[in-house]
């Protein structure tokens, strides 16, 4: 089993530099490895069937000895609690955001005045977000000059470790590296106006995505598993308020349906992004601003999810 949390951080240099979080520390693969592991965690994610077992094989190897490590030079080892995490995968191959769960849908559109249709029942339905705006943990988000209803979306993604095309549900499993936090931060109001055009959304999301603390190898939330599901609970707080609960085995369409449906006639790849959709309640869309007001400069939006971490951020 490979049970790892893998980052991406900061060093001295502000250089950003692939890693892992252990006892405490986040160690420098490529460091910790003598060069057998890359620097980057898009190039350890484009070979990981090569990378991961020589990163379990460290992981092992350094258990006893982070206390070294941290004053050897080159360090190979920080402090964690020292430590600037970046996106755990800064610049993924591509984005696609689905709309799996069905409480969060139906609220939504009930919202609106819209019922269910037939059709989401049928084909899980996603569209491609910006994969190029990605924020980490803790780095500010700039609300749209435009925008006056932005909003926050409670998601787990998962990233893709595997080339494939026409994939399964069945063997969709065997595709996936693992698992972060995703916050596909919503312009509404932008989002409402392209709508009616009946295309989008687009406009209103290609402003910011947020991805992290760490991208969370499968075998590590294997004690989560049940089933096809993950029993993982899902909460979301806005200035230490919180206003979203939920659990990722309330989803509809699974993972492994998700990912038959991208890769019918389409190729995955290695440092694809694949978000879930909003959980119920994860959305100031879903509740309602008589529960909360449209996001403000100044405001911290925590997302939490078990075994995944806290992703916070602040709008600027």
């Amino acid at each position: 089993m490979t049970r790892m949390k893998l980052v991406t951080y900061l060093n001295e240099k502000s250089e950003q530099r692939a890693g892992w979080v252990q006892d405490g520390m986040v160690i420098d693969m490529q460091l910790a490895g003598a060069g057998a592991l890359p620097n980057d965690m898009s190039d350890f994610v484009e070979d990981s069937a090569k990378y991961l077992p020589i990163a379990s094989r460290l992981q092992q190897q350094f258990q006893l000895n982070a206390a070294e490590l941290s004053v050897e030079q080159p360090r190979k080892a920080f402090p964690l609690s020292g430590i600037s995490l970046c996106a755990p995968l800064p610049k993924p191959s591509s984005v696609r955001d689905f709309y799996a769960f069905e409480e969060h849908v139906r609220t939504a559109r009930a919202r609106r005045g819209l019922e269910m249709v037939p059709e989401w029942y049928e084909i899980p339905v996603f569209y491609f977000s910006n994969h190029r705006c990605i924020t980490g943990p803790d780095e500010p988000v700039l609300r749209p000059r435009k925008c006056e209803w932005l909003d926050f979306e409670l998601e787990i993604a998962c990233v893709i470790g595997k080339q494939g095309r026409n994939i399964q549900a069945a063997e969709a499993d065997d595709y996936i590296l693992g698992f972060c936090i995703m916050n596909d931060w919503s312009a509404r109001d932008i989002q409402r106006q392209e709508a009616k055009v009946g295309l989008g959304p687009a406009k209103g999301k290609d402003f910011a995505t947020s991805l992290g603390p760490y991208l969370v190898t499968k075998d590590e939330l294997a004690p989560y598993r049940t089933g096809d599901r993950y029993n993982l609970e899902m909460t979301a707080k806005v200035n230490g308020r919180l206003l979203s609960r939920g659990n990722f085995r309330d989803i509809y369409y699974t993972f492994g349906q998700i990912i038959e449906r991208a890769s019918e006639d389409a190729v995955l790849v290695p440092g694809d992004v694949i978000g879930s959709g909003t959980v119920g309640t994860g959305c100031l869309l879903e509740l309602g601003t008589e529960v909360h007001r449209w996001l403000e400069p100044g405001d911290v939006v925590e997302l939490e999810i078990t075994g995944l971490g806290v992703l916070k951020n602040k709008v600027m």
